[in-house]
């Protein structure tokens, strides 16, 4: 059996299933796995697969045009998905289960159907993560908030469960192509940046100024008060349920939302 160790991210996966179908082992000999295992096995061979951003072009290629945009799609919020993100009967690897889903794919007369394959447990398991990020990023398109800093740049705090940063960046970079921007998700390191009339990048975040992100422009700071003061004002106290509130609208995502968390506006 050989395991094939790619990186945690869509990039990673991709080029684990090029090198991976490259290697002519046979699809049933081989596991694509984004965690190091806990205890090697005698009778597993080791395969480290550094990432390879032309091999997950290629990859990348091969699967809108067979799968469809809309297929294709699912497979990246699948591999974006954490990987304890939802439960089932057989939690199976992410990105083997990305992996077989893949080559069933590509052994249909269509290949866009793939997900309707739902007794497969690799097809479920792909098609449950690939809803555990689409859900999580569809919440954040609605409650992500944007404030102006000093230097004019749109930022963004969030701090997803998933790796929603690819999606988010291509819905505001569609919508606020004329603005620099920058999402920063918090748990993971991440930021996609916008420059102005240009397409949007991630990078990692370890030497960010943490402290020029707390630097928000005065006009900023005037709105975020009149929105508090109109957020309170139309409340209605006999009608207040924290409970369904929380419902609508989770703890996680409150903390990066301003009428929730009023410290720069005091």
């Amino acid at each position: 059996m050989y395991m094939f160790l790619c990186e945690d991210s869509i990039d990673g996966i991709f080029t684990g299933v090029y090198d991976a179908w490259a290697s002519h082992y046979g699809h049933a000999n081989i596991t694509l796995t984004t965690q190091i295992p806990e205890n090697y096995s005698l009778f597993h061979e080791y395969i480290n697969v550094p990432t390879d951003f032309q091999k997950s072009a290629k990859v990348a290629r091969t699967l809108r045009k067979r799968m469809g945009a809309e297929t294709y799609e699912e497979l990246c919020q699948a591999a974006s998905a954490l990987e304890t993100s939802c439960t089932g009967i057989k939690r199976m690897n992410k990105a083997d289960a990305i992996y077989k889903t893949i080559v069933l794919a590509l052994s249909l007369a269509d290949s866009s159907k793939v997900l309707n394959y739902l007794g497969e447990s690799y097809v479920n398991r792909v098609f449950q993560l690939s809803r555990s990020t689409g859900n999580e990023a569809h919440h954040l398109l609605g409650f992500l908030r944007f404030q102006e800093l000093e230097n004019g740049v749109l930022f963004a705090k969030i701090h997803p469960k998933n790796n929603v940063l690819p999606f988010l960046g291509e819905h505001f970079a569609d919508r606020l192509p004329q603005e620099n921007f920058m999402i920063y998700d918090e748990n993971r390191h991440l930021a996609v940046l916008h420059p102005k009339e240009k397409g949007f990048f991630i990078t990692d975040t370890e030497t960010l100024n943490l402290e020029m992100l707390n630097r928000i422009s005065s006009e900023e700071k005037e709105y975020q008060k009149l929105w508090c003061r109109f957020f309170d004002s139309i409340a209605i106290e006999a009608r207040i349920n924290p409970k369904l509130q929380r419902q609508n609208l989770p703890k996680r995502f409150q903390q990066d939302i301003i009428e929730f968390n009023r410290q720069q506006t005091s």
